[in-house]
């Protein structure tokens, strides 16, 4: 059962609550999705603003329990290789960020500028490529007020390689449902925090307007 949507358009229907209590995601065809896994991550990612944890990011639990719920149809899923990757991973892919080192740790002259995706369960499309994707990171100052934001165009890039309607149960600052619409494809999304709901609907309210690509 859903509660009514926090936000809908003819082409993306937003809820706000745990995927885990929220069932309208499973009625669609592809799972995107860049979920908590595991790093209980905290960062002051903006100077002046308090440090903002991600809700369910201690474990791999609500990963694992949504991807086990999902079964055998096609996901992408983004992740680290500092946890456990999830089960039935049949290709492992890289976004590349060029040259910004990301976090990780400060006392060693090398940054993961990279970021992992992984590809489980069947029926995706399109000219087989390589699994390395190359595309910057925005810079802070052309980001939605997220800490860990996709660029569209990244998303783009993934979800045109799957077909029908795509769920992404941990939506966060909404770069899956942005690029899916773009791309004249519906899509579903859940997402725990209110905020980033807010978040959400306000960029896709605002159609075609991508904050720089960032997502």
């Amino acid at each position: 059962m859903s509660p009514s949507p926090y936000y809908r358009d003819e082409m993306v229907t937003l809820y706000h609550g745990n995927c885990l209590e929220i069932a309208a995601w499973l009625a669609a065809d592809v799972l995107v999705t860049d979920p908590p896994y595991g790093m209980d991550y905290n960062s002051g990612w903006v100077k002046g603003r308090e440090d903002r944890p991600i809700s369910g990011d201690k474990t791999t639990q609500a990963r694992d329990t949504a991807l086990e719920r999902w079964g055998t149809r096609p996901a992408i899923v983004f992740g680290t290789w500092r946890v456990p990757k999830p089960s039935g991973v049949r290709q492992t892919g890289i976004w590349d960020k060029g040259d910004d080192p990301g976090m990780g740790d400060l006392s060693i002259p090398w940054g993961s500028s990279f970021e992992e995706f992984y590809i489980l369960g069947s029926g995706f499309v399109g000219k087989r490529g390589g699994a390395v994707i190359r595309m910057n990171k925005p810079p802070v100052s052309n980001r939605p007020d997220h800490p860990t934001p996709k660029p569209v165009g990244l998303m783009e890039r993934l979800i045109v390689k799957t077909v029908g309607t795509v769920a992404d149960p941990f939506a966060g600052s909404g770069s899956t449902l942005l690029a899916a619409r773009n791309l004249g494809r519906k899509a579903i999304g859940v997402e725990l925090e209110e905020r980033y709901c807010e978040l959400i609907a306000s960029r896709l309210a605002q159609g075609a307007f991508d904050f720089g690509e960032a997502a």
